[in-house]
Formats: structure tokens, sequence, C-alpha cells
């Protein structure tokens, strides 16, 4: 072989090692209408939903309290800033999310695989109010992306040691987080009492947090009863959330940007919510979905998946 064939050879080689590298620092999946990614680093959380061949990301990423992840509550308020709590979430329950902590640590991945079309992730998740304190626990989370609609499957797996929070408290679940940017700021819902018969969508008034206020502030929605809630922008596109098992939901925006992009500090809002106990040894299942376009679209897109 000649040296110069072996160069060109090696040269190669290193540019496929660095460019599956780079790949490893996230999962795609793309249907030719809508691109998912999700990181890698940040436990396997949805950082990524943009139009195909557009670079706009319509996810808030600005911390690891964003993307749109697992988040589950249990247990009484402790204080614990003797460990290393925030100060900021103090007291607060045990809470283990997908993405990272507070102060920006991260949830290790355990195992991840793409097949272009769907993934799996799982991963050790942070306690979100706790300095690098990974949660006695693991979340699973499997995504599949069909026709503009993402099905969102997860599960977290309970196997805690500790005595301080009881498990006697009946909390409520987000599930899941959703956080779109702050330029999908008009939010819609339908609030009747026939929900599925195709009566008129109706225009949310949406809760304002201002700086500082804590994520308890959100407004609160007990008569969605289509069971989803979709954030749209100026051009009339926009993110859905549709959980079949969800009791109400909470949403809102943080700070006033209607300009604000996916690393900006303002940022839109929804969660379905359950409420649920817990336990130290609980496994909690439940499936969601992620709908996209206009409203028409994604509420006819409900209609379809119910």
């Amino acid at each position: 072989m000649s040296k110069t064939l072996f160069m060109a050879l090696l040269f190669l080689f290193q540019l496929s090692v660095d460019t599956q590298g780079k790949k490893r620092d996230y999962l795609e999946v793309s249907d030719g209408h809508i691109t998912l990614r999700q990181d890698l680093k940040r436990g396997g959380g949805i950082c990524f939903i943009g139009r195909d061949g557009r670079r706009r990301n319509y996810i808030n990423i600005s911390d690891e309290g964003r993307y749109v992840q697992q988040s589950y509550y249990a247990g009484q308020m402790v204080n614990r800033q003797t460990e290393g709590q925030s100060p900021s979430w103090s007291p607060w329950c045990w809470n283990p999310i997908q993405v990272g902590d507070y102060n920006r640590n991260r949830a290790k991945i355990l195992e991840s695989r793409c097949d272009g079309r769907s993934t799996y992730v799982k991963c050790i998740p942070m306690l979100w109010d706790m300095d690098n304190r990974p949660a006695e626990a693991e979340m699973e989370q499997w995504t599949t992306l069909k026709d503009n609609t993402v099905h969102v499957r997860c599960r977290l797996t309970c196997h805690r040691t500790d005595t301080i929070y009881t498990d006697s408290t009946f909390n409520e679940q987000e599930m899941p987080a959703v956080y779109p940017i702050s330029s999908l700021s008009r939010l819609y819902a339908y609030r009747g009492d026939r929900p599925f018969t195709s009566e008129p969508v109706d225009s949310v008034v949406v809760k304002q947090l201002t700086h500082g206020e804590k994520g308890y502030g959100w407004g609160i929605y007990k008569d969605i009863t289509e069971k989803w809630m979709a954030f749209i922008g100026d051009d009339g596109w926009g993110i859905g959330v549709y959980t079949p098992t969800a009791e109400h939901f909470m949403a809102g925006r943080h700070l006033s940007s209607r300009r604000g992009e996916a690393k900006d500090r303002a940022t839109s809002y929804i969660a379905p919510i359950r409420k649920q106990l817990m336990c130290r040894n609980s496994v909690v299942d439940y499936e969601y979905y992620l709908l996209f376009g206009t409203v028409e679209e994604i509420r006819r897109a409900v209609y379809g998946i119910r």
C-alpha cells in the first residue's frame, strides 16, 4: 500500500470516528416533516423539535429544568440545605428529573438506541433541588415519531432508601413537563362540556410568571376536557401535548418576551397533571403525545389518536 493511499484511509477513518463521536451527543429521529433530538449528555431529555430543513428549535433549553422531560414529585417538603440543597428550592420534596439539577449537574445515560424513527433511553435522574445528587431511581423512555406526532412512553423505577420524605403524600405529577419557546405565546384548548364533538376551541388566558417566581405559580386549568393544550406562534404553527390520563393542566409563560428562542430565559410551559402517591419502591408508567401544526391540525391528531 502506498503512503498516499494509507494516509487517505487513515483520514477517512479519523473522520468517521469524529463524526460518530459527535452523533453520540444526541439521538435524532425524523419523519420528513419534524426532526426530534434527545440529549445524551442530559439523560435523553428532548432537546430539539424543529421543522425539517430548518434550524429553529421550538424547545426551550436554557437550563436543565426546561426541555421536554420526565419529572416526578414524592413525599413531603424537606429542608436539606446542610446537604447541598439550593436555598432557592428549599424546602422541597423528592424530585427526580431527567435532564439535570439546578446547578447543571447532568443525568447519566445507562443505555440508548435509535433506529431512525424510534428511540430508547435509560438514565439515572438527578434530584432537582440538590447539588450533584443522583436519585435512587432509573428513568426509561420510548419515543416514536410518525406523521407529525411523537408518541412517548415513560417509566420511573424507584428504589429509595431514604426515610425523610415519608410515603403518605399524594403529589401532583407533571406528565410530562413541556417547555416550548416563549415565541409560542398563544395558548389553546377545548374547555367545554362536550369533548370530542368538534365544538370550537378556546383561546386560554395565559398566566404570566414574573422574574424569580417559582414554578408552582403556573396557571391551573381544571376544565381541559379533551386532555390537550397547545402553544401557538404568530405564524399559526405550534406545539401541543396530549396526555389521556391527565386530570388537569398547568401552563403559563415565564418572563414576557414574545421573541424568546431556545436558549433565552423567557419560556412557555405546559404540563398535564395527575395526582398520585409515589412510594419508595414505586414503578410509574404513563404515555403522552407531542403534536405539531396549527390548532386545527393538533386537535385533529388528538381525535385520531383517541
